[in-house]
């Protein structure tokens, strides 16, 4: 396992900049969590476009037992990863997921924020999973906003997600998740902004993304451009993720809808279990390239490892002054393991 990441192609109407990195034509290309070195893929800034044309898309997932006991949800044989693959749809949209379990284990796919019915709900109370060899169906749809009883208007399933196994181990999926089986689920509406990078960080009890520093892999972005961070609770224990350097608005997409919108601009927002959020930021707005932390803000818990750096490199993709020697000291040593200037 490297610890790179995976984005599920869009449906192939959003319009951005050709990426030809295994994807298919008019398809985005995969974007990966940054390991050491590693750069991730990057897009021209676009606006979204909702649609059901085409049908509901179709994917095949594969469950896999990983080294060091860990499991991963991934989108090839051989190529899963914790966390999984991020699922990215529209309002209106169907996903069928073809899960394809490839261990000696019982397990599921369970989604947050999404429509499904029983037989798709991924938990062994409506004996929705999987057994060791098995392949089966999950539906998702989603749906916009839309008015309902008296006049009211119910929720659309836009926002920031996670799907994760509820069968490993149990019938609540414990053990599947504290080993790694979960990943994102980003649902945008018409008109969003689209990132042109996207990381995702999972405070897994006492691990990031099942790591903890110096292990966690460094997330990476280019000056000046938008980076979408997507944070993810599990586990037993209670967090709040912190941002150094960087803001973002406490509500869906985490812009402010104007210069008079009051809506509170944070830095620091509680990740518990069960919770999901996200946002965009402008890499290095105001405050510049460098090696920029992230980390729990509950103190005993960054004490001991629920750290990570977001580097911002030069707007070149050159290593900003300082950023190499933060990240060593992140490491721990003086030497080897550099970050190669780019």
């Amino acid at each position: 396992m490297t610890g790179e990441q995976t984005r599920l192609p869009r449906s192939p109407r959003v319009s951005r900049r050709s990426m030809l990195v295994g994807a298919a034509a008019g398809m985005v290309a995969p974007v990966a969590v940054s390991t050491l070195g590693a750069r991730t893929a990057t897009a021209a800034p676009a606006t979204g476009r909702s649609s059901r044309a085409g049908g509901p898309r179709r994917v095949t997932v594969y469950a896999e037992e990983l080294p060091g006991g860990l499991y991963g949800y991934g989108l090839e044989p051989g190529k899963a990863t914790v966390p999984g693959p991020v699922f990215e749809m529209w309002e209106g949209e169907t996903l069928e997921i073809d899960l394809v379990n490839n261990t000696d284990r019982r397990l599921s796919i369970h989604p947050h924020g999404v429509n499904y019915d029983t037989a798709s709900d991924g938990s062994p109370l409506n004996a929705s999973f999987n057994e060791p060899g098995e392949t089966r169906t999950y539906v998702w749809s989603t749906n916009a906003p839309k008015k309902g009883p008296g006049g009211f208007w119910l929720p659309g399933s836009a926002g920031y997600w996670h799907y994760h196994d509820h069968a490993l181990g149990s019938d609540h999926g414990t053990e599947g998740i504290a080993k790694g089986l979960y990943g994102a689920l980003v649902v945008r509406r018409e008109g969003d902004l689209l990132p042109d990078r996207q990381h995702t960080v999972v405070f897994n009890n006492m691990t990031i993304n099942n790591k903890m520093a110096p292990d966690v892999p460094i997330l990476e972005a280019n000056l000046g451009e938008r980076v979408e961070f997507i944070a993810i609770g599990h586990g037993d224990n209670f967090h709040t993720f912190h941002l150094h350097a960087h803001r973002w608005v406490e509500n869906r997409t985490g812009y402010l809808q104007g210069p008079d919108d009051p809506s509170r601009v944070i830095d620091t927002r509680d990740l518990n279990p069960g919770d999901s959020f996200g946002f965009q930021v402008v890499a290095g707005d105001g405050v510049g390239p460098g090696a920029w932390m992230f980390h729990c803000h509950v103190q005993s818990h960054s004490e001991t490892g629920m750290s990570g750096i977001f580097l911002v490199r030069n707007a070149d993709g050159s290593m900003p002054d300082g950023a190499q020697e933060a990240i060593d000291r992140y490491l721990g040593h003086d030497g080897g393991h550099h970050v190669t200037p780019g």
